[in-house]
Parts: C-alpha cells; sequence; structure tokens
C-alpha cells in the first residue's frame, strides 16, 4: 500500500500517465514482470514455475511495446545480482525452457510478421533502433551524463530526501539470510536502468520511467519502518524546497523570451502555483501528523495534496497547449483545406499537427526517424527547400508548416506565400 502512495504522490510517474508514450507500455510490462520474478522467489517451489512463467510472459509483451531492453533489463539485474552476491545458483531457477518457448510465441510472430511485410525492418528496428540510437548521437537528443538525476529526484517530490536513507537502508537489511534480498535486486534494476541511459547517446525524460515502480516498492517499504519522528523533518524540508519553487513559478512569465509565450506562463501561473501551495500546505499538515505519531493519517493528507497538486498543474499545463501541440494551428487548417490540398512540413516536423489534421504531410529537407520510409517511398517527401520551392509553384492549393526561422529565409528568396498562422514554434502559410 505504501508503495502505491509512493506512486500516486510522485508527480513525474503521475504526469506520465497522460501521455503517449511507449514507455508506459515498457513500464507496465517491466513491472509485471520484475514483481513475477520476485514472487517466485519468494513463493513455494510449487508457486515458483506459474510465477516465472507470468515473468516470461510480461517479458515478451515488453519487447512488443519496445525492443529489446523489455528482455534486457531483467536479464542484467539478475546478471548483477548473480555477480554481487555469487549466487549462481539462481539462473537454474529461471524455467529456462519452459520460459523461452513461451516468450518466443508470444513475441517472434509479430517481429517475422512485419519483417517479411517490410525488409528494412530488421535492420531498422534491431541494429538503428538499439545500437546506434544507444551509441551515437544520431537523433541530436544527446544530454549530460546527469541529465535523469534531477528528473529521478523531482519525480519522487514529497519523498525526495528519502531517496538516499532509504537506499542505504534496503541495501544493508538484506546482508545476510535466507530469503530472496528483494530489496537489493530492486535497487540493482533501478541502478542498471539509470546508469544504462545514462551512458547512451539518446537521452529523453521518459527512459527513466521503468524504475518507479520497482524503487517505489523498497522506497514504501523503508517508510513502513522509518519512525514517525524521523519522517516528519523530511517531510517539512520537501515543504520548504516547495515552497522555493512557488516563487521561482512566480517569476517565470518575466523569463520568458517573447510575448506570446509569457502570455501563456502568465495564463498557466495561477494553476500551477495554486498547485504547488496545496502541496506545501499538505506536507506541512502531514509533517505535523507525523511529529504527532499518526504516520497513515500523515501520508494521507501527503497522497491527498500530491494528487490535487498534480491535478492543477495539468490544467496550469493545458494553458500551454498552444506551444506544446498543433491542434489550434491543424484547426486552422482543416478549415482551409480541400480534399487535393499539397500540405507540406517544410525543415520541420510536428508531430501533433498530422494526428488532428487526420492526414499525412509531405516532409521537406526532413528524415530523422522517417528515413526508412522514405528511402522506401520516396514520393513521401522532398529532398531539398530548392524541391519544395518548385513543387510550392506548380498547379493546385497547397499549404505549408514551416519553422519560423527557415519562413524568413524563404520569404527573402521572393517565394509568394500569404501567412495564416506565426507563434514561437510554427508558421502556417497558404499559396497564393
Amino acid at each position: 500500500m505504501l508503495a502505491v502512495a509512493v506512486l500516486l504522490t510522485s508527480p513525474y510517474f503521475l504526469a506520465m500517465g497522460g501521455v503517449v508514450t511507449l514507455d508506459t507500455g515498457l513500464t507496465a510490462w517491466t513491472t509485471v514482470a520484475v514483481c513475477a520474478f520476485l514472487l517466485a522467489m519468494a513463493g513455494a517451489q510449487a508457486d515458483r514455475r506459474r510465477w516465472m512463467l507470468l515473468a516470461w510472459s510480461a517479458m515478451a509483451l515488453a519487447v512488443l511495446s519496445k525492443g529489446l531492453i523489455g528482455i534486457f533489463f531483467p536479464a542484467a539485474a539478475i546478471f548483477l545480482h548473480c555477480l554481487v552476491h555469487r549466487d549462481w545458483r539462481l539462473l537454474a531457477k529461471l524455467e529456462w525452457l519452459r520460459g523461452t518457448a513461451l516468450f518466443l510465441a508470444i513475441a517472434a510472430p509479430w517481429f517475422v510478421l512485419v519483417s517479411n511485410a517490410n525488409p528494412e525492418f530488421a535492420q531498422f528496428f534491431f541494429v538503428h533502433e538499439h545500437f546506434e540510437r544507444f551509441l551515437t548521437k544520431a537523433h541530436r537528443r544527446e544530454q549530460a551524463w546527469w541529465f535523469f538525476l534531477p528528473i529521478l529526484v523531482a519525480g519522487f517530490l514529497p519523498w525526495m530526501l528519502a531517496l538516499a536513507p532509504a537506499t542505504l537502508d534496503g541495501w544493508r537489511r538484506e546482508r545476510a539470510g535466507t530469503q530472496f534480498p528483494w530489496r537489493r535486486f530492486a535497487l540493482l534494476w533501478s541502478a542498471f536502468v539509470l546508469v544504462f541511459f545514462s551512458a547512451s547517446g539518446s537521452k529523453l525524460p521518459a527512459y527513466i520511467l521503468p524504475i518507479f515502480p520497482v524503487f517505489a516498492l523498497v522506497l514504501g517499504d523503508w517508510l513502513a519502518r522509518a519512525p514517525p519522528e524521523r519522517l516528519w523533518k523530511t517531510v517539512l524540508a520537501a515543504a520548504v524546497l516547495v515552497a522555493i519553487g512557488i516563487a521561482l513559478a512566480w517569476g517565470a512569465p518575466g523569463r520568458a523570451g517573447n510575448a506570446w509565450t509569457r502570455e501563456l506562463y502568465a495564463a498557466a501561473r495561477p494553476w500551477i502555483v495554486a498547485g504547488m501551495a496545496v502541496l506545501a500546505l499538505g506536507l506541512v499538515a502531514g509533517a505535523l501528523r507525523l511529529r504527532a505519531g499518526a504516520k497513515w493519517k500523515a501520508i494521507l493528507v501527503i497522497v491527498v495534496a500530491s494528487i490535487v497538486f498534480i491535478d492543477f498543474v495539468e490544467d496550469g499545463y493545458e494553458e500551454l497547449a498552444p506551444r506544446q501541440s498543433g491542434q489550434q494551428v491543424a484547426a486552422l487548417m482543416k478549415a482551409r483545406l480541400d480534399p487535393g490540398t499539397r500540405v507540406y512540413s517544410v525543415g520541420y516536423y510536428d508531430q501533433t499537427i498530422p494526428f488532428y489534421l487526420g492526414r499525412t504531410v509531405t516532409l521537406v529537407a526532413y528524415r530523422d526517424e522517417f528515413a526508412p520510409g522514405l528511402d522506401r517511398e520516396p514520393g513521401l517527401g522532398l529532398a531539398s527547400i530548392e524541391d519544395f520551392e518548385r513543387d510550392w509553384l506548380r498547379p493546385g492549393d497547397a499549404m505549408a508548416i514551416i519553422h519560423p526561422d527557415l519562413l524568413d529565409r524563404l520569404s527573402s528568396r521572393g517565394i509568394a506565400m500569404t501567412l495564416l498562422h506565426r507563434d514561437e514554434r510554427r508558421a502556417l502559410v497558404r499559396k497564393p
């Protein structure tokens, strides 16, 4: 129950549940795999096979969700456990024959079918999307090695100051004993995922999502045992940090780079500040209840305050939607589009616009993750700005979504365009 409470109070984990990303599916199935494995290790011999087969099934579904890391992460955690504890006997308990057969029966058919239909898929998926993405900066998503650390710490916001003591206590608690050291396994899992993605040449915030449910088990276990007189100081310190965050959020509009962004931040500010104020008050109230020795009441107050905080922040985030999403631009386009209108995305790709538009666009001087598809169907894109200029002039109606900086360059070259919309992220033009 406390592990659930930890996740409910983790703004990053709860917010990511509302984001369309493959990492949530991966996280769901790797969590099932880890928990099934731990139950297999903790249960009687008669139950072990059932739980291990569930773990193999979950790994297969994790692979279908986002690739080989669905099996690589559990395998690495088990290897590290065996290495650290010199317990190679564990490998004999993993139901290799039945598990491998079940894994392949679930995961392999889709890969075979899609590879038959798309001969380039195997190279793109297994080589490019795994090894090249990890080892190179091909997708220009490089960040500092410590990129994920503040995300991890802030992601567990009310308990951020408890991460270190929970980690140390969980590791030391299982120095010896006959039971499987599940806390250490959970910590090895979390550490490996963090180090793996920190070493990668490609970093996005959602990558470390699989850490949260597994580490929440360790943190929840620590909360169950930590004395209230120790916890209240940790919670009160978190309230102070949230109060500092309120001051920073209040000044955010003044730090915006332009008037449009400043207006959006100003509209979002009341929601975000109100949410942070609720959280700060909830943490103070929780700290007072902890000081009085009422741990469960205190945690309930913190959970409720955290959920209200996240809901308020989401409302504030919606005020930023014009900056993050192309929904409004897509609505403007749909009102002017005919079935035969050509739509270009020039040197830029906004993932939201084709979704809201209900149709694909012609990519211009943009490849990125579309490269394999464009290599196979080059007619779906234009390789250069010069190609776009020629195609723009041919008969028929046309519209284009362009990055504002590129629009200025095209306008200086005398290309006839009627501006329909422009903001910090995108410009929409129509052929006169």
